[in-house]
């Protein structure tokens, strides 16, 4: 009888055994399969987006002469020349806004301009890492696409994009342990995974990546939370912007730009939350 029971036990664990090898084979096949598709979907709307081209301003002029004054005095010749930001800065909020909101359309002209604004290759690779976290998983696909056929048509090769591994900028150990108590304290109850991975991932990680300067990714993340009407974000992240190096005025400018890129509402909506911010601000 206790033959017969251990013979039994020893089948139905070969049984347990097989059955959680077959599922693992089956959740790795999946996992391929999924992974294919997704760098099938990446290399066709690549290839998609870089046939699109952003309409001219004789387009421009044939629909909306008025818009395309605007867009060439106001905007070009008057908003990007404006001083207390950087062309390489407002090329960084305007890509934010770009990714943010998945607008595609202009998304090739304004990476070329950022590169020849001086925002380095790593740097874009980085923004559109950074903005996969703060905008969604398909608004960065977009615009890695995109940005592969601009580096693609100016020769930039993988030597001069970040690794998917890097030394880390050291961590402000106290700094983080308190945002992570705070955030434990309010919502582990709540959302246990969403708060394990914005510790593990986010402020452990890929805020600490050193292909974008901690100032710069505060005015990504900025940019993109104003851009996407997340007011309530704002408050946290603008002080740690300031804190990162952002001035007053730049981050004054850099609501400028936003109008433009992001509208009105979200700029008007976006900017009691800047001035609370900026009076809290030590003088």
């Amino acid at each position: 009888m206790e033959e017969t029971s251990t013979g039994s036990n020893r089948s139905r664990t070969s049984n347990i055994a097989r059955n959680d090898r077959s599922a693992r084979r089956r959740c790795a096949l999946f996992a391929a399969a999924g992974a294919a598709a997704l760098l099938s979907g990446c290399t066709h709307m690549g290839t998609d987006t870089s046939m699109q081209k952003a309409p001219s301003l004789d387009d421009l002029n044939a629909v909306s002469p008025a818009f395309a004054r605007y867009t060439t005095q106001t905007v070009l010749d008057g908003l990007w020349k404006r001083p207390h930001l950087s062309p390489r800065d407002r090329s960084i909020v305007t890509l934010s806004v770009l990714i943010a909101r998945n607008q595609a359309v202009e998304l090739p002209f304004h990476v070329r301009f950022a590169l020849d604004n001086g925002v380095k290759p790593a740097e874009v690779s980085e923004i559109v890492t950074h903005l996969a976290f703060y905008s969604g998983w398909a608004n960065a696909t977009s615009a890695a696409g995109i940005a592969r056929h601009v580096f693609q048509e100016r020769g930039i090769g993988a030597d001069q994009v970040p690794s998917a591994y890097a030394a880390l900028l050291p961590l402000d150990e106290a700094a983080e342990k308190q945002r992570a108590q705070t955030v434990q304290d309010n919502f582990g109850a709540t959302a246990p995974g969403v708060v394990q991975y914005t510790t593990d991932v986010l402020f452990r990680d890929l805020w600490l990546r050193p292909g974008l300067a901690p100032r710069d990714r505060s005015l990504v993340t900025v940019s993109a939370l104003v851009a996407n009407g997340q007011v309530a974000q704002i408050p946290y992240h603008l002080s740690r912007a300031m804190n990162n190096g952002l001035t007053k005025d730049e981050a004054s400018e850099a609501l400028t730009q936003l109008a433009f890129y992001a509208g009105w509402p979200n700029v008007f909506s976006a900017m009691p939350v800047f001035k609370d911010v900026i009076a809290k601000r030590p003088a």
